[in-house]
């Protein structure tokens, strides 16, 4: 596809996948992508957590119009949930508040049994640590201070899971879940089913919509491959509408 509309210093439209890398926020990939296309106007759809790996969805230019249509779409995740350990943000990065033994003889029947109870429809108890504000203020900044407030229970959606392999007390699983949707507080919330607790070890974005890995181009590409090959990248906004069947 030619997108020699994109060429020189004009302003680019549309989306670029970016496979994000540990340990960096969604915002660190926006502030690397304004650099790499030289370009202001850029957003993303649907935050990863610095742990997450995985498609991050970038709008550019007129490409920001769409950016809460493509944040609604559905997602799907692969993971590794760590049984017996919970920790303060529900996942690797926080610390360990309560260890407790993986049930003796837990097979995969009583497995499957927890998994299935997380299936559907059903409400998430937002974590302290997130983005999500309350009187202005994101949760995980008041979690800083060692507060923690009420939080208003999410109703959200969990359309199939698979359990892929089970290395107690690893256990690594796939699913495919609704907008809004916390796969740490999935994690920890099976673990609580469990009786033993759990938090997420590991987390990765496979897909979102209709958007996979396959186009998508790593962080260091990003930093370091020049303007020109970064713009071939850039999917338009008329095939963002033919991808997503609009």
């Amino acid at each position: 596809m030619t997108r020699s509309h994109f060429h020189g210093g004009a302003e680019p439209d549309g989306v670029l996948l970016v496979d994000k890398a540990p340990g960096m926020t969604s915002h660190d990939v926006v502030a690397i992508t304004r650099r790499a296309l030289n370009t202001k106007k850029v957003g993303h759809c649907g935050t990863l957590d610095p742990l997450a790996t995985g498609l991050l969805i970038v709008v550019l230019g007129r490409g920001t119009k769409i950016q809460d249509l493509l944040m609604a779409e559905d997602k799907e995740y692969v993971g590794t949930m760590l049984l017996g350990v919970t920790t303060d943000s529900q996942d690797a990065d926080g610390q360990p508040v309560e260890t407790k033994p993986v049930p003796e003889g837990l097979d995969r029947p009583q497995l499957d049994a927890a998994f299935e109870k997380f299936h559907g429809d059903l409400y998430q108890l937002p974590p302290m640590v997130s983005a999500i504000k309350k009187d202005g203020v994101p949760l995980y900044k008041l979690a800083r201070k060692g507060q923690t407030v009420e939080r208003e229970p999410r109703l959200v959606h969990v359309y199939a899971h698979e359990i892929q392999a089970m290395r107690l007390p690893e256990v690594d699983f796939r699913v495919v879940c609704s907008k809004g949707f916390y796969v740490r507080t999935y994690a920890h919330d099976i673990g609580a089913t469990l009786g033993c607790g759990a938090h997420l070890k590991s987390l990765r974005r496979t897909r979102s919509g209709r958007f996979t890995l396959e186009r998508a181009v790593t962080v260091d590409e990003l930093k370091n491959a020049p303007r020109e090959q970064l713009l071939q990248k850039i999917i338009s906004l008329p095939e963002v509408s033919r991808l997503r069947g609009a």
